[in-house]
């Protein structure tokens, strides 16, 4: 497995601090952002889930604790928006150039409008997929937030 992505070029060159970290990757887990948590030896509210989605049509990208569901209405509205629904996966794929269960927000082929979860800047540190399945890249949650250019938002039912 290779340890440099577009995901990791991304926060070299923009100057952020990460280290990587590698697991086990299970294509049959039920919830992948919890089989990496497990993996990984951490809480899962540190280890945070890529979702693609769709706000009135357009497509957008959130981050949120792995443990928790993304509530609909709050996605609308972090993003102005009257209604949302999650992205088909080849749909997810084909935008941002990765496989889901490999799907970072840093390096997607194609930039989306992002926001993460406020309760996650409360970490010190979080997990964050670095572009591969079965590879995570460890970094300050402001720090993500700031390479994004994202919006902080209550996201999570």
């Amino acid at each position: 497995m290779s340890k440099t992505t577009r995901a990791t070029q991304v926060l070299t060159q923009a100057g952020v601090t990460f280290t990587v970290h590698t697991y086990d990757y299970d294509p049959n887990a039920e919830r992948v952002g919890l089989q990496a948590a497990e993996a990984l030896g951490e809480e899962p509210h540190r280890v945070l889930k890529t979702l693609m989605a769709e706000v009135d049509g357009k497509p957008v990208c959130v981050v949120v604790p792995s443990d928790r569901e993304v509530s609909m209405k709050r996605l609308a509205s972090a993003f102005h928006g009257k209604s949302a629904n999650m992205m088909k996966p080849a749909d997810a794929e084909r935008l941002t150039g990765y496989h889901v269960g490999g799907i970072s927000p840093f390096g997607q082929k194609k930039i989306v409008p992002t926001a993460i979860e406020e309760t996650a800047l409360a970490e010190p540190v979080v997990y964050i997929n670095g572009g591969q399945r079965g590879l995570q890249v460890r970094l300050d949650p402001k720090e993500a937030l700031k390479a994004l250019k994202a919006a902080a938002a209550p996201l999570i039912a």
